[in-house]
């Protein structure tokens, strides 16, 4: 506890003493200091360090030099490189001050716990100066009488220090005051020297670490001058058209210095200089004369000079001034080409005649006019046809055959050497071989393989081909000594361009030979478009347009496809570019596909949009495989069916139609149950002959009362019972009454007893004829009709309404419908009417009684008579029939009943002359 209090102690003593010592620069100087102080050293040198420390520091803390410490820039500098040499001075070594730096500083630990600085030192590096090198002088002349010197040396590496130079002259007897270099290192100019007077000059440099001297050198200032460029250049034309004659001022003293000179001059637009030979202007002189110039053509002129012995500097050039030569004729003729267009009409030829501007240097001055001139080979004797034009092309229309062009052009001063093109009949001369193109430092290169004859000269035609724009064709001449060349227009890239190339002979043309090429090729700027052709089960047909040239961008060398389901996996398939089409192969059924397509070139592919398809579930024939054998099957069904229903077609009539009788059809005229018809009713006219009437009347018989009949009166009866128990069955299913109001009931042909039913035997339609003819035995004929249609009452004779009231009331006599019911009832659905027909001119008489056998008066709609009515009747119509009379009844007297007063009946009617026949 004691120890510790004891620590602070002292260390608060020593701070405060050590803080009320003059500081200087934040460091403590009356407790030590390092030498040397502020030392410069040599990069790569030893270098020690001492630190002193002072007398009065030992008393306050215990300080000595075992506890002193070592820092660079506050970096412990390690033990090792320590060395104490006595109580109060301590020394630090270091082998190599590359690794020095600023500041290096000694501290101190008190009491092995507080550090504190005691001195610190800046420590300078660097190299003594290298010997200047490459020192040269040369005097600019910067008017008549002023020459100042400059001279520049090679001050050497960088030292790291402060450095001075110095350029030293004198002359052999004289020094002279030192140059002392301004804001550089490595040059210094001297105001004012004297010339034909040798002049020693030296460079010294110095700094912290030594001195370093430069040879000497010794020259006369004369001799290293650079004198002004001569000024006021002129240029004037001269009396040729290819001469140009220059005017100039020298600025230095032909005393001083003579001269010579260059004169350099280049075509307006032009970058390379040409040079008028050196000898030629080795002399001194203010003017000269530049010949072989090309006339009507501007120059720029250029003059330069220098000490005529060629000792000193040349002088920079004179500002520059330009010229033009006069006017010359032209000295060649314009290229001519043609174009022949002989689609039209082929005995007739469109030529289209083309000839470059001449260049400047071959027109020699402004081309005024062309004179074409077309000469027919073929007729020697016709003269020539000669046109004048403005401009560079002329279209003329030929018939087929050799012709000779000549163009020539006219300028100012005269006309040039004529341009000649032979156009052959055909091309008949051998062509050239192997045209190729090759991409070489920025231009199109062109190549070919001569032919085997001499040739004059070749056409290089091309032109771009593209969708947007028609083929201009440009072209250009070459020698017939070259195979290859550059094609001087404006070639473009990734743009396709047609070459050809054309061999002219003396007498004749080759025809051309064509490539494709491009500059420089390109990924396509789109893919194909792919589109479905035909789709199968396992294949489908794609197809697609071919890329327009400006989208190719290059050579198309390959398509691939790209197909895939949604789940699947990409496959791909590679097409030669020349197809349009392709067929994919070996694919699923009724499945969706992706395809795409991409284009490449040699520069890369790019692809196209995507396509969608799917697969068919059938493949060609398997629905025809399925379709065809049902629909056979199906055909023979309907084909059995159909003999089927032929053969069974009573069968079907019978459920689906039944059987309507036609009344005009029936056989009541053959049907007799004792005796043949002995009448012809084959015909109307001997069925109903004039003079005789029909009569139809409705007879209820109750079972019962068949007993009151003799035998052989029922017989009829009974056969008209077995009859209409044998029909009923073909019956069409209308009521069983006469009136249709009742259900039918058949008659059984049982021989016993069945009086205690409700049942009645109908017969429909039923006529009982009597009659005698011409007083022979009359016959009982009892006919019989199937038919159930009845009658409309439209459809009965108007005659038949106009009958007497006698037959009526005779008839009512006989007859009585409804009993117990009053005739005048208008609901009554059954009702009989009787009327009389006027008898023929033989006065027969023919009656027809309908009768119908009726069960019990119970019937709801069925015709009866009272029992004791219905006897006397039937007997007396039975006993009249066998006693071969007629029965005629009496007319009624009284007005007879109007048309609508009478019941309307549904029994047949008598058929007359234009009367209705029931079909």
């Amino acid at each position: 506890m004691f120890s510790g209090w004891n620590w602070v102690a002292h260390g608060l003593y020593l701070l405060f003493n050590i803080c009320c010592l003059e500081v200087s620069g934040g460091l403590v100087q009356s407790c030590g200091h390092i030498i040397p102080e502020s030392p410069v050293l040599a990069l790569g040198s030893n270098f020690t360090a001492l630190c002193i420390l002072n007398e009065s520091c030992l008393d306050f803390g215990n300080i000595y030099a075992n506890q002193i410490i070592w820092k660079i820039k506050n970096r412990v500098v390690p033990k090792e490189q320590y060395r104490e040499i006595n109580r109060t001075v301590s020394s630090v070594t270091f082998n190599d001050t590359s690794s020095l730096a600023t500041p290096l500083t000694c501290n101190i630990l008190a009491d092995g716990q507080i550090e504190q600085n005691i001195y610190g030192i800046t420590v300078t590096i660097g190299l003594p100066p290298e010997k200047p090198k490459n020192l040269s002088c040369i005097v600019h002349q910067v008017s008549e009488l002023i020459y100042p010197m400059t001279c520049t040396w090679n001050p050497g590496r960088h030292t790291f220090l402060d450095t001075h130079f110095r350029l030293k002259y004198r002359w052999p007897q004289e020094n002279f005051p030192d140059c002392i270099p301004k804001d550089v290192n490595n040059s210094c100019t001297i105001t004012d020297v004297q010339f034909f007077v040798n002049l020693e000059v030296w460079v010294e440099a110095a700094n912290a670490l030594g001195k370093a001297e430069s040879d000497p050198l010794v020259l006369d200032p004369i001799e290293i001058v650079k004198p002004l460029s001569p000024h006021n250049l002129s240029v004037n034309s001269g009396i040729l058209p290819t001469v140009l004659k220059l005017s100039w001022e020298n600025r230095i003293s032909a005393a001083v210095m003579k001269l010579k000179f260059n004169i350099r001059y280049r075509i307006t637009g032009d970058t390379n200089w040409m040079q008028v030979p050196p000898e030629d202007t080795a002399s001194p002189r203010t003017s000269f004369s530049v010949q072989g110039l090309r006339p009507y053509t501007e120059y720029v002129f250029s003059i330069r000079c220098m000490k005529e012995d060629g000792v000193g500097y040349w002088s920079d050039w004179s500002e520059e001034k330009t010229g033009v030569t006069t006017e010359d004729k032209p000295s060649k003729g314009p290229p001519i080409w043609r174009i022949i267009d002989a689609s039209r009409t082929p005995a007739f030829w469109t030529v289209h005649l083309m000839w470059k501007a001449l260049e400047p240097f071959e027109a020699n001055g402004v081309i005024l006019q062309y004179e074409v001139t077309v000469r027919a080979k073929s007729s020697l004797s016709s003269p020539p046809e000669k046109y004048t034009v403005n401009t560079t092309n002329l279209t003329l229309k030929l018939p087929n055959g050799t012709y000779e062009v000549t163009v020539i052009a006219h300028n100012r001063v005269g006309a040039s050497p004529p341009s000649v093109l032979l156009i052959p009949a055909r091309n008949s001369k051998a062509p050239v071989k192997n045209v190729r193109t090759l991409p070489k430092d920025g231009k199109l290169w062109v190549r070919w393989t001569a032919p085997n004859g001499y040739v004059l000269k070749y056409v290089i035609e091309w032109c771009l081909v593209s969708n947007s724009s028609d083929c201009i064709i440009e072209w250009q001449n070459e020698p017939g000594n070259v195979q290859g060349t550059y094609l001087k227009g404006d070639i473009k890239p990734f743009k396709c361009y047609l070459i050809t190339v054309y061999p002219l002979y003396a007498d004749g043309q080759g025809s051309g030979q064509s490539v494709k090429a491009y500059l420089q090729q390109d990924r396509p700027s789109k893919g194909p478009t792919v589109q479905t052709k035909k789709v199968g089960k396992a294949e489908a047909v794609l197809t697609w347009n071919h890329l327009t040239v400006d989208e190719q961008n290059g050579f198309i060398r390959s398509y691939t496809i790209f197909y895939k389901t949604i789940d699947g996996n990409e496959t791909a398939v590679t097409v030669d570019p020349s197809k349009t089409e392709y067929t994919l192969s070996s694919l699923t059924s009724d499945t969706l596909y992706t395809v795409r397509m991409m284009a490449y070139t040699d520069e890369g592919g790019r692809s196209g949009p995507d396509f969608t398809f799917t697969t068919q579930k059938f493949g060609k024939g398997e629905i025809e495989a399925i379709v065809v054998p049902v629909c056979l099957a199906f055909l023979l069904i309907v084909l059995l069916g159909v003999l089927f229903c032929f053969n069974k077609r009573d069968l079907i009539k019978k459920h689906i139609w039944p059987i309507v009788p036609d009344p005009s059809k029936s056989n009541i005229a053959q049907w007799s149950p004792q005796v043949p018809a002995k009448h012809n009713f084959s015909s109307k006219d001997q069925m109903y002959p004039e003079g005789s009437f029909t009569d139809v009347s409705v007879v209820e018989i109750e079972a019962d009362d068949k007993k009151s009949f003799s035998e052989q009166d029922l017989k009829p009866f009974d056969l008209l019972k077995k009859e209409k128990s044998t029909s009923e069955g073909h019956s069409s299913g209308i009521g069983g009454s006469s009136c249709m109001s009742s259900p039918r009931q058949s008659v059984s042909d049982s021989d016993e007893g069945e009086t205690t039913q409700n049942t009645s035997s109908t017969v429909q339609y039923s006529t009982v004829v009597l009659n005698g003819y011409r007083d022979q035995t009359p016959v009982q004929v009892f006919s019989r009709s199937e038919s159930t249609q009845p009658l409309l009452d439209s459809e009965e004779r108007s005659e038949d309404h106009a009958g007497g009231g006698d037959s009526t009331t005779q008839r009512q006599q006989y007859f009585k419908q409804n009993g117990g019911q009053d005739e005048t009832n208008a609901d009554r659905p059954c009702f009989e009417r009787a009327k009389q027909i006027t008898p023929a001119n033989e006065g027969d008489l023919v009656g027809f009684a309908q009768l119908q056998v009726s069960g019990q008066s119970s019937q709801p709609l069925g015709l009866g008579l009272e029992k004791n009515t219905q006897e006397p009747a039937l007997s007396d119509v039975l006993q009249t029939s066998i006693e071969g009379q007629t029965v005629r009844p009496e007319a009624v007297e009284g007005n007879p009943p109007s048309v609508d007063e009478m019941p309307k009946s549904y029994l047949p009617q008598t058929v007359r002359q234009g009367g209705y026949m029931p079909q």
